[in-house]
This record gives C-alpha cells, structure tokens and sequence, in this order.
C-alpha cells in the first residue's frame, strides 16, 4: 500500500494506493492520526484500493469516531465498486461518510 498525502490549507488528502490488509493498515493509521492533529478535514481518495480487509475498515472506523469526537471531518471518495461491496456487507457503508458517484 502507498499513501501519498497533499495539504491544502485545513484540508488533507489522502491518494491511498494498493491493499489495506493487516501488514499494512498500521501505516495509514499512524498517518490517519497524525494528520487528525493538524488538520479539519480529511478527504481520502481510494480509486486505486485493490482491497481492504477487516484490519482496513477498522482503520477507518476509528478515523471517523476520532473525526467526529474532535469536530472535524473524514470523506471517503472515488470508491471502486469491488471495495464498496465490501463496505455494504460489512454495514460500514452506513458508519462512514462515504461520496458516492
């Protein structure tokens, strides 16, 4: 997985690239939690997520209850329908703030 991040005033974004599965959630994580320090909102772009497992969407749970506790602000976008099911069966879809196309 590759996580390239670009700032823009309050805003970070989050290019999220590859597989986020157990070996490699922790890295999104630490800089989940780093940039809910610094910034108000949070704009992660998963067009080039292969797949998220379980390791992932808890990733992104806490992300959003770290979001929402502290005011700020965490969207999801670009979303590929393989990863999208995966969001809809696991009943994520309706936890997180997702755009849908």
């Amino acid at each position: 997985m590759i996580v390239t991040i670009m700032k823009e005033s309050d805003v970070s974004i989050f290019l999220v690239e590859g597989k986020l599965d157990s070996s490699t959630s922790p890295k999104l994580q630490e800089k989940l939690m780093l940039a809910l320090n610094e910034a108000k909102k949070i704009r992660m772009d998963f067009k080039d997520v292969e797949y998220i497992s379980s390791a992932g969407l808890r990733v992104l749970l806490l992300g959003e209850k770290t979001a929402r506790a502290t005011g700020k602000s965490m969207t999801i976008y670009n979303v590929p329908d393989r990863v999208m099911s995966i969001f809809t069966m696991t009943g994520f879809a309706d936890m997180l703030n997702i755009e849908t196309k």
